[in-house]
């Protein structure tokens, strides 16, 4: 699935990536929301974690579960700041009583940026509570919802609901209008933008996708509950290979086993590889897989291969098994393939503190063929799947959402058979579900909406540009960890640790007075006196930094490094030394609207952190951006390949175009020069900020300067030939 073709897709990732607002992205069955959880996971750049109600829904996420991750209690969480006497609940004194934090856990909390809730219909309000709280003490920001972390929900309210005993509702009804996440006091204090999928790629029968739309929003006409029944004398079509659909798993453990147990020949155990860390509840097949020729398999997991000949749901028959492998035949396409093992990761989040990233962490892994007996499943495990011939089989009990998941897995209605008659009383949405799903926006909203989430967005990121909170805390924990540490001149080190504090202290209230600054002269609308004042801060606070903290870190370095045992101690210093310097990085590459900042002061601290990496020099730098342009790479491939921010190899473009050292052409579509070219002869000036306002964000501030170093240089050369 390409964005280009599911615009709602494209605008829900624009306000994943650029935006700070929280969103609940959601989508009747076979719309892409997993495909675009994993579109998001791979490609946004901000730190960011996955997190699910369940190990299943987990693994299957590639993230881990919301308890282990927050460490969340496993009775009910109670949103209150009080001392709570009911045996099995927690509330928010005995939640930070009992929690046991790390510190690398607490970077993380700090550093992360984007929190992706899969399976969000299955969370209960309080669980969400509990997280919110966790996120705004840890990360020191007690007065807005998840500590300033951006949340992605993913998930359909009209499935499975969240499990909530009444016992334990009774006492939360007190604090609660439902279980349901939206609920929570988090999400109804900072609402999320509502955007559902609406291209749905499971089914193309127009008439069955408006009966499961009509049993969706609870409108089920006794018309269509006459058309699903008569799907109740439906008989098997021959050739055509069916699953069944029931309700508990001891019924499709059986079905499994009954029909395996039919058929001839020899039966054959594949035992899977447990490598490390992998919970039994967890595994998304048998670890002992039995199988037989002739038997029905699911594939269990997408086709890693281009070919796409397979996907999670996706039936097949086993028709060989010998020293060579498993050959299975698909269903629908008769298409043989031999089957190969697969490997599902269990990991966690940890913090790499040298690059202030978030790593994922291998714990364990499950090596297995990616199949499973597929005679029957449960319709709870069926979620998220596609199949094209299903027997549903849930008598007449079924679970608030439980029809609507069941149909929904099926691609057409001729290639559906019910064992059981739906009644009207099976049929029923949470009117609060109803209620909530008003809330999505029209296209003309989002839009406007987005462009103004995507404004306080970068007015945000430039606020945090210039906030040196984290740094100061740094500072202050190295002061604490020097105490009693074995080292040349503790005194002097002590001292000069003193020192720096002081500085970056009376630099963060600097910072937060200029912040309020740059607020008022946002809201006036003055943006070349904001301009102005930014370029000041750039050199101010940068320069500060590189000659009260920076500076004195790498004399400090210098001075011990001929000391004996004090790797570590070195280390620890060199981790905040590197800290500085991306600091002075991110504040010297600063962009707001239409202008990049001073290319030359980027390269400059580029070139010091790079150093420090023990990489090449600054005096390479543009030479080497020039041989790798003049090798054919586009700009971002260079950006990319070097570690620099995109605007700087933009930078280098622009100072090689000048020296006549690189053709336009070579680093830039003709289409674009083109473009840029018109734009600067239809306003008649070589200023920046005109012409850019004309061409709007599809180009950049140093693709504009370079093409008008081009044209200086075209008119040059025109002048000295006249």
């Amino acid at each position: 699935m390409a964005m280009h073709d599911n615009p709602l897709f494209s605008t829900a990732a624009d306000f994943v990536n650029n935006t700070s607002r929280h969103i609940f992205l959601t989508g009747k069955a076979g719309t892409g929301k997993t495909t675009f959880l994993k579109y998001i996971k791979e490609f946004t750049r901000k730190k960011s974690v996955v997190v699910a109600p369940t190990g299943v829904a987990a693994i299957n996420a590639g993230g881990v579960t919301m308890h282990s991750f927050f460490q969340l209690p496993l009775g009910p969480f109670v949103p209150v700041v009080k001392k709570f006497s009911s045996e099995g609940f927690t509330d928010q004194y005995t939640l930070f009583k009992n929690i046991r934090i790390s510190e690398e856990k607490r970077e993380l909390f700090r550093d992360l940026e984007l929190l992706i809730i899969d399976e969000v219909s299955m969370v209960r309000c309080d669980m969400l509570d509990a997280t919110d709280a966790i996120l705004r003490y840890f990360r020191k920001v007690p007065h807005i919802p998840f500590g300033g972390v951006q949340v992605l929900f993913i998930g359909d309210l009209f499935q499975l609901p969240p499990v909530m005993p009444e016992m334990q509702w009774s006492l939360l009804r007190e604090y609660y209008s439902s279980p349901f996440f939206f609920h929570s006091r988090a999400v109804e204090q900072a609402p999320p933008v509502y955007i559902e999928l609406k291209k749905i790629y499971r089914q193309s029968q127009q008439s069955f996708i408006d009966i499961l739309n009509r049993i969706r929003n609870d409108q089920a006409t006794a018309e269509d509950l006459k058309t699903l029944n008569a799907r109740g004398t439906a008989s098997t079509q021959p050739g055509q290979k069916y699953i069944t659909l029931t309700t508990h798993n001891h019924k499709a453990d059986k079905i499994n086993a009954d029909e395996l147990q039919k058929l001839q020949g020899k039966c054959f155990e594949f035992k899977g590889v447990v490598e490390g860390d992998f919970p039994d509840k967890t595994l998304p097949t048998e670890v002992a897989l039995q199988l037989k020729e002739g038997a029905q398999v699911m594939f269990i997991r997408n086709d890693k291969n281009e070919e796409r000949r397979y996907y999670n749901g996706k039936i097949a028959t086993v028709k060989k098994i010998d020293k060579e492998g498993i050959r299975v035949v698909l269903a629908d396409s008769n298409e043989e393939l031999v089957l190969e093992q697969e490997t599902w990761n269990n990991i966690r989040y940890s913090y790499n503190q040298q690059d202030e990233r978030i790593d994922e962490e291998k714990l364990g892994s499950f090596t297995q063929y990616p199949v499973r007996l597929a005679w029957a499943i449960t319709i709870h495990k069926s979620q998220g799947l596609t199949f094209q011939h299903a027997i549903i089989d849930a008598g007449d009990s079924f679970a608030p959402g439980q029809v609507y998941v069941a149909l929904s897995r099926c691609t057409a209605l001729d290639g559906l058979i019910l064992r059981s008659r739906i009644l009207p009383s099976s049929i029923s949405t949470d009117p609060l579900v109803l209620d909530f799903a008003r809330r999505e926006a029209d296209d003309q909203t989002l839009s406007q909406l987005l462009d103004k989430e995507k404004l306080d967005f970068k007015n945000l990121q430039l606020a945090r540009t210039f906030d040196l909170q984290k740094l100061l805390d740094s500072v202050a924990n190295y002061l604490q960890y020097l105490r009693g540490k074995e080292i040349p001149d503790p005194e002097g080190a002590a001292a000069n640790a003193r020192n720096m504090l002081h500085c970056v202290e009376e630099l963060q209230k600097v910072a937060l007075k200029f912040q309020q600054q740059m607020k008022d002269l946002l809201q006036a609308v003055q943006e070349e006196k904001l301009i102005e004042r930014i370029n000041k801060a750039i050199t101010y606070f940068s320069g500060s930094l590189t000659e009260e903290l920076l500076n004195p870190l790498d004399q400090h370095m210098t001075a011990v490094k001929s000391a004996k045992k004090i790797k570590t101690y070195l280390k620890y210093v060199r981790q905040l030394r590197n800290a500085a310097a991306r600091k002075i990085n991110t504040i010297q590459k600063v962009q707001y609207g239409e202008v990049v900042f001073n290319p030359s002061a980027v390269e400059i601290a580029v070139a010091q952190d790079n150093v420090s990496r023990g990489k090449a020099e600054k005096g390479n730098s543009l030479r080497e951006t020039l041989s790798l342009l003049k090798s054919g790479m586009k700009l971002l491939q260079v950006a990319e390949k070097r570690g620099l921010a995109l605007s700087t190899i933009e930078g280098h473009m622009a100072q090689l175009v000048k020296s006549g050292e690189i053709e336009i052409t070579e680093c830039m579509e003709e289409n674009k020069v083109a473009s840029i070219l018109s734009v600067i002869r239809e306003v008649q000036s070589l200023s920046m900020l005109p012409v850019k306002q004309k061409l709007g964000d599809e180009f950049s501030y140093g693709e504009i300067r370079a093409v008008m170093n081009h044209l200086q240089l075209l008119e040059k050369a025109n002048n000295q030939t006249v």
